[in-house]
């Protein structure tokens, strides 16, 4: 028999699409892209199983396994779930609507507040001094700063070199950058296991990434290695960044 195929179909199996296709890119990006084929084939044994061949028995226990499985996937992937609610939450229109509903506005950061950081990066790259930066845009990073040494200091270029230089004892960590002030440094970040990040790229751009992927912080990296300054940003890496290009990408997305 014909069956009508309306709008609201070609919806439902295009948000369908979407989910799994979403699904897809939080596995690869946390090395967990082996699991999500597996249990892709297990839905497919478990469609056949019970759908086509209609085994009472083995579909029963398929089924029971199902159930089960639900809360085991929710325990397993429990971090790549807060990913995907936090990106929904951090959502420009989601803030928005937030921001609207609450009365808070967000604090943009200006030209002013943006060029210390720009000449700091500049001048720690020219002396190969390593350095990360956290730009905190809409969700807080309240656990983040609480790992690390609180500062809450006016952005000062002379205080970012400082606080980066080779013998500083919070040289090693992250600096977390909100409201228009450091707040922290030496923080703790979570690394990324994306084993598509290029291995030449060492622990603090794994860092850096690890931070985009659970939040919609931007990420400053500056390579002790070859000195070059690096953002990572929702999950991408933007490299090698002129002073010009990272003054303009803090400038739009901060």
């Amino acid at each position: 028999m014909f069956f009508e195929f309306g709008i609201k179909d070609f919806i439902d199996i295009l948000l369908v699409a979407f989910l799994l296709y979403y699904t897809y890119k939080l596995m690869k990006a946390s090395g967990s892209i082996n699991v999500f084929t597996g249990i892709l084939v297990f839905i497919l044994i478990w469609l056949v199983v019970s759908q086509v061949l209609e085994m009472k028995l083995l579909g029963s226990i398929f089924d029971k396994l199902v159930s089960v499985g639900v809360l085991a996937l929710i325990v397993l992937f429990q971090d790549e779930i807060r990913r995907f609610l936090l990106t929904l939450g951090s959502h420009q229109h989601a803030s928005a609507l937030v921001r609207f509903l609450t009365g808070n506005k967000k604090e943009k950061l200006q030209h002013d507040d943006i060029m210390p950081i720009v000449m700091a990066c500049i001048s720690m790259g020219k002396q190969k001094v390593g350095a990360l930066i956290v730009m905190e845009r809409n969700v807080p990073l309240d656990d983040v700063i609480r790992t690390g040494e609180i500062i809450d200091a006016n952005i000062n270029q002379r205080l970012i070199e400082n606080i980066f230089f080779k013998n500083s004892p919070l040289h090693d960590g992250a600096m977390v950058i909100s409201k228009k002030r450091i707040k922290a440094a030496g923080c703790i970040l979570p690394v990324s296991h994306n084993l598509d990040i290029p291995k030449e790229l060492g622990l603090r751009h794994r860092a850096a990434m690890g931070i985009s992927q659970v939040s919609d912080a931007l990420a400053i990296i500056v390579s002790e290695e070859t000195g070059a300054i690096s953002v990572a940003w929702r999950g991408q890496f933007y490299l090698r960044q002129s002073a010009e290009e990272l003054e303009s990408l803090l400038t739009k997305e901060s």
